[in-house]
């Protein structure tokens, strides 16, 4: 819990802002809570409120979520040797709990599952601890945010604090040369694409960095074996 407290007040900030912006966007009380509560996701719950302000189809909201909280396929396929020995409640909760900064800050504790009992408590341990931390505060901050949407002026600019939490996110997860052009890629063809209606450059972005990656790791091994 020590490593993730100084992150605490990036990831509050974004939670307040993004609380405010749910209520200012036209949503009730009752389905912005519904969308803290459930959702938890703050990059996708950003990423559907301008579509459900736009009107955009259930459809193009639901491809724009998935497309953007994919990373979390790769997170739970990568916890599976951490969690697999865990009843599947406790996993759905870990599922549900885990996030980028939790995410990150275990993998870069534990880089391999523990081989015995005593170590697997302590990963448990450590992931359960920093999720308390983040899902607190993140929730906390946008309840509050609900609550007092009509009282913080969204000019604050707030949500700033998230942006260079998530920027912090994405520098340390770009350890590899594919991972760097991935980002890259995603950043140049999002901004090439900003025009596109219903925030789609997004969702053009992922396709993208991902067909290319892709295509890229495939080659690699090709690649590998001709050299001498």
């Amino acid at each position: 819990m020590r490593e993730m407290w100084p992150q605490a007040p990036g990831i509050a900030a974004w939670g307040l802002m993004t609380g405010v912006a749910m209520v200012k966007s036209g949503m009730s009380v009752f389905e912005s809570l519904a969308m803290t509560l459930l959702v938890f996701a703050g990059s996708s719950q950003l990423a559907a409120i301008p579509l459900l302000v736009a009107g955009a189809p259930m459809w193009v909201i639901l491809a724009t979520g998935f497309c953007v909280n994919l990373r979390f396929v790769v997170f739970s396929l990568h916890l599976r040797p951490y969690l697999i020995h865990l009843p599947r409640w406790e996993r759905m909760a870990h599922g549900y709990l885990t996030a980028d900064l939790s995410y990150v800050l275990f993998t870069r504790r534990y880089p391999k599952p523990a081989a015995d009992a005593e170590g697997r408590r302590a990963q448990e341990a450590y992931l359960a601890g920093n999720c308390f931390v983040n899902w607190g505060s993140w929730m906390v901050p946008s309840i509050v945010g609900v609550a007092l949407a009509n009282f913080i002026p969204t000019r604050w600019g707030l949500g700033f604090a998230g942006i260079l939490c998530l920027v912090g996110i994405l520098c340390s997860l770009a350890s590899t040369r594919l991972r760097i052009v991935s980002a890259a890629v995603a950043g140049a063809v999002a901004v090439a694409t900003w025009a596109l209606p219903l925030k789609l450059n997004i969702v053009v972005a992922i396709a993208a960095a991902v067909l290319l990656c892709l295509g890229l790791e495939k080659l690699r091994p090709a690649t590998q074996e001709a050299r001498p």
